[in-house]
């Protein structure tokens, strides 16, 4: 486990509840992303995957894709493949638009997600090692791929912190049984 300082910026956040009959159990996953504000000539807004990958690194489950979805004709979807790693993994087979995992680009600020495991795409995830993987690519800008460990389900709250180094700034990952 890495933990450090805290950095501005964007937040992501994943929570997934699991029941079972009349008593409800729930199990967590607290995702914060740190969206750096940059002092460039020319910004543009990052795009972002997010997805989780198994331990072999063959299986892998989209969470989030922002994307340019305002550019004329789709062409926003051209420019997907700078996600070189989830573009490898996940883009090139995935039909964009795709219900419930893309959406338009954020700019530096607070942003949150909310997944429940009785629906896709956590519902049906198998017990397991896993990565969370955040990927970030900018026109005019760096690319940046950061990844985290995580168990699923969680037997024990845990936490990881990783610190990105220029489009992605500190990612933190908390998971609560």
């Amino acid at each position: 486990m890495r933990i450090t300082a805290p950095a501005a910026g964007a937040t992501l956040v994943l929570a997934s509840a699991l029941g079972t009959g009349s008593q409800a159990m729930a199990a967590e996953l607290t995702i914060e992303v740190a969206i750096p504000r940059l002092d460039v000539a020319e910004y543009h807004k990052p795009y972002l995957a997010v997805w989780l990958e198994a331990a072999d690194a063959r299986a892998t489950v989209p969470l989030a894709v922002w994307y340019d979805l305002h550019l004329a004709d789709g062409e926003g979807r051209k420019w997907l493949k700078d996600l070189r790693q989830w573009w490898r993994h996940i883009g090139r087979g995935l039909e964009m638009p795709a219900d419930g995992i893309s959406g338009a680009t954020r700019p530096p600020g607070a942003h949150q997600i909310r997944f429940d495991d009785s629906a896709a795409p956590l519902a049906d995830l198998p017990a397991g090692d896993y990565a969370l993987v955040i990927e970030a690519a900018r026109e005019v800008g760096g690319r940046e791929l950061l990844r985290l460990p995580l168990s699923w389900p969680p037997a024990a709250p845990a936490t990881e912190i990783a610190e990105g180094s220029h489009e992605l700034g500190r990612v933190r990952l908390d998971v609560t049984p």
